[in-house]
C-alpha cells in the first residue's frame, strides 16, 4: 500500500517542543511518530506505530528462531500472587493499584514472573516437560516518579518479556546463553551500538545479571568499562579491597592518633588545607589529600516491616555516596539522610565532627557502622573527634578503630582501578535496552512450582527472566539514528523504504511519480508519496529528512534531462539515474 502524504495522518512540526531533553523525544514529536497524552503516557501515530511494529517484528522473529514460544497475558492482575511473592509491598509507589467493584485488589502489570510461573505450574508436572522458554510481547505499567525523555521512561510502555523454566542450575546455565545470544542477534539488526554489562538484579531477585546497555551520552545508566573487557553498571562495580603490607606494625611503624582543634573548617576542602599549612599537622611523606579524610555519613534505613534502624556509612572525603549504589546495596530496604530530629535521639553524635569513636553497634551510639572497602587495615585517617572544633589525625583502621562490615556505596571514578586486571576503569554513559537474570528458585519456591525428577523426587524448578524494551528501542534507534536535519531510520525498522517526492507543478511529474510508486509497491517495496499539491518543494525536502525514510527520490526538473535525484539519507550521497533504469535501480538499493 502506498502511503501518501496528502491523506496520511501525520503532522510535522518546525520546532522542538518546550518538554523534550533528548534528540529522539525531540524528533519523534516533531517528525509526527508519537505525542504525548499525559506525563510519561505517549499515543503513535501511524508512522511511529509503524516503526514500533517494525522493531516488535524483530524481537519476535528472534525469540522464535530461537525456539521460544510467545504467549500472551492480561495487563490487569489480582492481588494475590504478588502479594505471596512480596512483591505487592516491595515494589512500594511504583505499583499501579486499583480495586473493583466487589473492593478487590489488583494491579496494572509492572512485570509478569508471578503469572508466567502459575501458569507453567498449572500445565507443567514433569522433567520431560522441560526446558521451556515462553514470552510475551505486552504493556507495562509503572508510576514512575520522574517520566522524562518521551518514550524512553514512561509509565506505560511495552516489553517483550520471557522466561526458562529448568530442572537444574545447569540447565538454567544453557537457557540463559540462548537467550543471551538472541539478544545480540536482536540488537544487532536493530543496527545498535551496545555493551553488555554485569548488573544488578534489584525487585527482579536472582544471581547472574547481565543488562545491554546502548551507548550514548544521554543515558540515565552508568557503566564502568576497562581495555581488559570488563564491564559493569556502577551498581555492580566493585572495589578491590587494598592489601595493606601486613608486616606493618601498627603500634610502632605508624604514628600515634592525637586530637586537634581545627576552627574555621566547616568543609573538607578548608580541614585539608589548614591542615596542610600548619606545621605541627602536616605530614612527613606527602600532602593530606581529601582521600586521606574520613567521612562519617547518617542514615535511617526503613526496613521490610516498615521500622527504621539508624545506619552509619564511613568512606574516603573525595567521595560521595552513589545512591543507585546504596539502593542495591540496601535492597528491598530504603535510606534516607539524618534529620535534625534523628540527632536529637543520639546525643552521643556531635554533628559535623563525628568519628569512628562513637560508631559501631557495641559503641556508646549503638549505630551500625559500615565503611567503604578503602577502609582498610592500616590506613590512616583524619576525622572527627566528636567534639566540636576538633579532629582526630592519624586514626589508623585496624589499630584505633573497627568497623562492623564493609559495604561498597561510594561514586565510581574515572581512573579507579578495575576490579579484573591491574589496569583502570573509565565511565560511559548508556541506555538500558535489555536485562537478563539468573532468577533462580525465588518464584517458584513461593508460589510452588515444582515437579517430578527423573528419580520421582518432587524438586522446585529454576527459572531465568529476560527483558527487551520494545517501545523504548524505537526511541533508543532515533537516539543512535540521526542528524541535525531529522531522524535516519535503518531500513529495516523504517516506515518505508522510499520517501517519492513530486517536486513539479506540471502534470508529467505527477504522472510519472504516479507510475513509479506503483512499480515500486508491486514489487514489494514501502513507498511514502509526497503527493502534496500546494507544498513547496523545500518543504516537501525537509520533511523527507525528518520524517527519516532511507531513501529519498526526487521526481521533478530532472525528467526534462530524462533522470530522477536519488538521494541516500544516512550518508547525503545523491545519484542521478536514467528514467529508463529507474524502477529497477532503485529497487536494487533498497533490496540490498
Amino acid at each position: 500500500m502506498i502511503q501518501r502524504m496528502s491523506t496520511l495522518f501525520v503532522r510535522t512540526l518546525r520546532e522542538d517542543p518546550a518538554d523534550a531533553e533528548v534528540p529522539s523525544h525531540k524528533l519523534l514529536v516533531r517528525a509526527g511518530y508519537v505525542r504525548r497524552i499525559a506525563p510519561g503516557i505517549f499515543s503513535w501515530l501511524p508512522l511511529g506505530y509503524q516503526v514500533f511494529r517494525n522493531v516488535e517484528e524483530i524481537v519476535r522473529q528472534e525469540m522464535n528462531k530461537a525456539g521460544f514460544q510467545e504467549v500472551h497475558f492480561p495487563a490487569l492482575l489480582p492481588r494475590e500472587a504478588y502479594e505471596t511473592t512480596g512483591r505487592w509491598t516491595e515494589y512500594g509507589d511504583n505499583l499501579f493499584r486499583l480495586k473493583d467493584r466487589k473492593d478487590n485488589d489488583y494491579l496494572l502489570g509492572p512485570t509478569h514472573e508471578e503469572v508466567f510461573t502459575l501458569m507453567v505450574k498449572g500445565e507443567y508436572s514433569s522433567y520431560r516437560d522441560l526446558p521451556l522458554s515462553i514470552y510475551q510481547i505486552q504493556t507495562k505499567y509503572r508510576d514512575e516518579a520522574r517520566p522524562r525523555a518521551g518514550i524512553l521512561r514512561g509509565r506505560e510502555f511495552v516489553m517483550k518479556d520471557s522466561y526458562s523454566f529448568d530442572i537444574d542450575d545447569a540447565g538454567l546455565d544453557i537457557s540463559y546463553k540462548k537467550h543471551r545470544d538472541a539478544y545480540i542477534s536482536t540488537f544487532d539488526r536493530l543496527k545498535l551500538d551496545y555493551v553488555i554489562v554485569s548488573a544488578m538484579a534489584g525487585a527482579m531477585g536472582g544471581s547472574r545479571s547481565e543488562e545491554f546497555l546502548a551507548n550514548n551520552a544521554f543515558g540515565e545508566d552508568t557503566y564502568v568499562r576497562c581495555d581488559c573487557g570488563f564491564a559493569a553498571n556502577v551498581e555492580a562495580f566493585h572495589v578491590s579491597q587494598s592489601i595493606f603490607d601486613p608486616n606493618v606494625n601498627l603500634h610502632t611503624d605508624l604514628p600515634v592518633s592525637h586530637v586537634e582543634k581545627t576552627p574555621d573548617t566547616p568543609t573538607i576542602d578548608s580541614l585539608v588545607k589548614l591542615s596542610n599549612e600548619r606545621e605541627d599537622l602536616v605530614r612527613s611523606d606527602r600532602e593530606w589529600t581529601d582521600a586521606d579524610t574520613l567521612k562519617n555519613i547518617l542514615l535511617i534505613v526503613t526496613n521490610a516491616d516498615e521500622s527504621e534502624t539508624p545506619l552509619a556509612i564511613g568512606l574516603p572525603g573525595d567521595r560521595e555516596i552513589e545512591a543507585r549504589r546504596l539502593e542495591a546495596a540496601l535492597y528491598p530496604r530504603v535510606a534516607r539522610p539524618f534529620e535534625e530530629a534523628d540527632f536529637a535521639r543520639h546525643p552521643a553524635l556531635v554533628k559535623g565532627y563525628i568519628g569512628p569513636g562513637v560508631l559501631g553497634k557495641n559503641s556508646a551510639s549503638g549505630i551500625e557502622f559500615l565503611t567503604d572497602p578503602r577502609v582498610v587495615r592500616g590506613t590512616r585517617w583524619i576525622t572527627g573527634a566528636n567534639e566540636k572544633g576538633k579532629h582526630v589525625y592519624d586514626l589508623v583502621a585496624g589499630r584505633d578503630f573497627e568497623s562492623d562490615g564493609v559495604i561498597d556505596v561510594a561514586e565510581v571514578f574515572d581512573g579507579d582501578s578495575c576490579p579484573s586486571c591491574s589496569g583502570t576503569v573509565s565511565l560511559a554513559r548508556g541506555i538500558e535496552i535489555g536485562h537478563i537474570f539468573q532468577l533462580g528458585r525465588k518464584y517458584a519456591e513461593a508460589l510452588g512450582l515444582k515437579v517430578l525428577d527423573e528419580n520421582g523426587e518432587l524438586v522446585t524448578v529454576t527459572m531465568g527472566s529476560y527483558g527487551i524494551g520494545v517501545s523504548r528501542a524505537v526511541a533508543v534507534i532515533a537516539e543512535a539514528h540521526h542528524d541535525d536535519k531529522g531522524l535516519v531510520w535503518p531500513r529495516e525498522v523504517a516506515p518505508a523504504d522510499i520517501y517519492l517526492i513530486a517536486a513539479g507543478k506540471s502534470e508529467e511529474v505527477s504522472a510519472k511519480a504516479e507510475e513509479f510508486a506503483a512499480a515500486w509497491d508491486s514489487m514489494g517495496l514501502r513507498v511514502i508519496f509526497d503527493d502534496r499539491v500546494g507544498v513547496s518543494p523545500g518543504v516537501k525536502f525537509n520533511d523527507s529528512e525528518l520524517i527519516g525514510v532511507p531513501t529519498i527520490v526526487v521526481v521533478g526538473k530532472g525528467l526534462e534531462n530524462g533522470v530522477i535525484e536519488v538521494k541516500d539519507r544516512a550518508s547525503g550521497d545523491r545519484v542521478d539515474i536514467a528514467i529508463q533504469d529507474a524502477i529497477s535501480a532503485v529497487h536494487q538499493i533498497c533490496t540490498t
